[in-house]
């Protein structure tokens, strides 16, 4: 019991010191000397994933990844809205970055301290042998290659630390792109030479993680076309090549997408690194909050109220008309297993009932148009009517005429069932970062940019396939009603169908939009779109062309995110604006 209670003890401090940037304090009486044994640089160790819960899961994490894309639209509710529509709060005393800034400098601080000090630790567990030692280095040196990972991505040059300091540091200049992703890729490639195989506690990162976070850092880099990353000719090389480990490890993709994704599967083959939540408050804080994000105002609509299966209605995240757009809807699985279309009558009270303009028949008039159980709310995409047709159905019928920012089909793998209450706002899913049909993806992007447009092809269609209907699996009625298909094909496979030949992306540029397009359909719903999008140097043009509501306010500039003001009011050396800031932010 001592031990769990000095655990708890440590992660307060470790939760609660951030702001003032590593400053060293005792809690307890317990000072860093702490990690210098085993179980205290087992405790630091475990210590350094906790800022990854400020990032999957949060509306932190959500805002700086997917409002204001080009496949996310806002909501008209007025949280977020800065990222969303870009407005003037998108600015360096915004408390968003500063958040994510200063709780992922706290989680390398906690990585430098480890990797300094593992070496020198004697002990009779895990780090008793050399295998051991390597082994914790390689999964702390992977948290802090993530961290740096998201950091570059979000503020370009930022300080490269990585050596230990617990004193608070106020000179600190930010180091080139290209130095910070050569740090991340020397971390990677160790985490990847040590780490195990296989991991008894699923939280911890596994060799299969570190490869794939390396080909993605690979891609990445290697993808600069304008911009200067540091990239080497070689980068596209290692992204495949890390990719095919991968694939080569883990072997095929599960048969049927809702396997990889539905909320009951969650420790699954296909998942190479996830942020772990639990029931427990103590640890949790707030918990996933993810469930609320996707979700839209169903419980407006006669017959439905809130529900713990139809989730909280938080209402942040609309698909843009271009997302929908995207969808195969006759071939491609992915679209109704991804979004809720369907609501079901919870709510008596609220039935709407039948009136004399659309009654079927006159003794129907006054009564309820359906009963609780019956369909109160119902989506279709490949269809459009008027007010009189549609409120001849019993049920609210939305057409795609018909949705709006508040009532639209939601995208629902995030709805969390084992939250204690409909209105409660505490989530215990885990909340994926890594996925093994990325590796698929970024091996082909490899391969395509190399101009191997065969190979490129042959790693799209394994995705392609998997999101296809398979032989037997019946397609939803939509299929045949407003899809294109026909009923006798029901229960036909789609496979050959959703193949592409090479000539599809023989070019840079159909290869480049082709797997931008492939990536929004296979991870709609995580925290990727905007490193999409910035990656391949088409931040400002997509978002533009595609998201009606912010074209007008975006700004080129904006690809990147101000530097924290808090963090520049800290140093003591401030260099000129261009040196301290990003463009546009001063």
């Amino acid at each position: 019991m001592k031990k769990k209670i000095f655990i708890i003890i440590a992660m307060f401090f470790f939760i609660t010191s951030c702001k003032d940037f590593l400053k060293e304090e005792f809690v307890s009486g317990i000072g860093y000397t702490y990690y210098d044994t085993e179980s205290g640089i087992e405790d630091l160790v475990r210590s350094a994933y906790v800022p990854l819960r400020t990032w999957g899961g949060t509306d932190k994490g959500l805002k700086m990844t997917c409002h204001g894309t080009d496949v996310w639209e806002y909501t008209d509710v007025s949280d977020g809205n800065e990222f969303h529509m870009y407005t003037s709060a998108i600015n360096p005393a915004n408390a968003i970055f500063y958040s994510v800034w200063s709780d992922f400098y706290l989680g390398i601080s906690r990585c430098n301290i480890a990797i300094n000090r593992i070496p020198n630790i004697t002990g009779t567990k895990a780090l008793l042998t050399d295998a051991g030692k390597n082994a914790r280095i390689g999964e702390v040196k992977f948290l802090r290659a993530y961290y740096y990972f998201i950091l570059v991505q979000s503020f370009g040059k930022v300080p490269l630390l990585l050596e230990e300091n617990i004193g608070v540091m106020t000179d600190m200049q930010r180091a080139s792109v290209a130095d910070i992703y050569n740090a991340i890729i020397s971390d990677l490639r160790y985490a990847s030479d040590y780490l195990p195989q296989t991991q008894s506690e699923t939280a911890r990162p596994a060799q299969s993680a570190a490869q794939q976070l390396l080909a993605k850092v690979y891609l990445t880099r290697g993808s600069a076309i304008t911009e200067q990353r540091g990239e080497k000719t070689t980068d596209m090389d290692s992204a495949a090549f890390y990719a095919e480990k991968v694939i080569t490890y883990k072997g095929d993709l599960l048969p049927n997408y809702d396997d990889a994704r539905r909320q009951t599967n969650e420790k699954n083959k296909e998942v190479l690194f996830a942020v772990e939540y639990t029931t427990n408050l103590l640890y949790d804080g707030l918990g996933n909050q993810s469930h609320r994000f996707y979700t839209m105002q169903y419980m407006t609509i006669g017959g439905l109220t809130l529900s713990m299966e139809y989730g909280e209605a938080h209402v942040r995240l609309k698909p843009s008309d271009y997302f929908f757009d995207l969808y195969d809807l006759k071939n491609d699985s992915r679209f109704y297993k991804q979004f809720q279309t369907v609501w079901y009558s919870n709510n008596s009270a609220t039935i709407p009932k039948w009136t004399t303009a659309y009654a079927p028949s006159a003794d129907l008039v006054g009564k309820n148009k359906f009963a609780v159980g019956d369909t109160a709310l119902y989506f279709t995409m490949n269809s459009v009517a008027d007010n009189t047709t549609i409120e001849k159905r019993p049920y609210t019928w939305r057409p795609r005429n018909k949705f709006t920012n508040r009532v639209f089909p939601e995208y629902k793998y995030h709805l969390d069932p084992k939250r204690p209450s409909p209105s409660s706002s505490v989530g215990s899913l885990d909340f994926e970062l890594l996925w093994l049909s990325e590796s698929y993806l970024i091996a082909a992007e490899a391969y395509g940019r190399k101009g191997n447009y065969t190979k490129a092809a042959e790693y799209i269609n394994v995705v392609r396939r998997r999101a296809a209907y398979k032989e037997g699996e019946i397609k939803p009625k939509e299929y045949y009603k407003y899809d294109g298909g026909k009923f006798e094909d029901l229960a036909k496979s789609t496979e050959s169908a959703m193949e592409i030949t090479p000539d599809k992306i023989n070019s840079f540029e159909k290869l480049r939009d082709f797997i931008l397009e492939e990536r929004a359909r296979e991870f709609a719903g995580d925290d990727e779109r905007y490193f999409d999008l910035v990656r391949t140097e088409t931040f400002h043009d997509r978002v533009v062309r595609y998201n009606k509501r912010c074209y007008a306010a975006v700004k080129s500039w904006h690809k990147l995110r101000p530097i924290p003001q808090n963090h520049i009011d800290r140093l003591q050396n401030k260099g000129s604006n261009e040196e301290e800031q990003n463009e546009g932010y001063y």
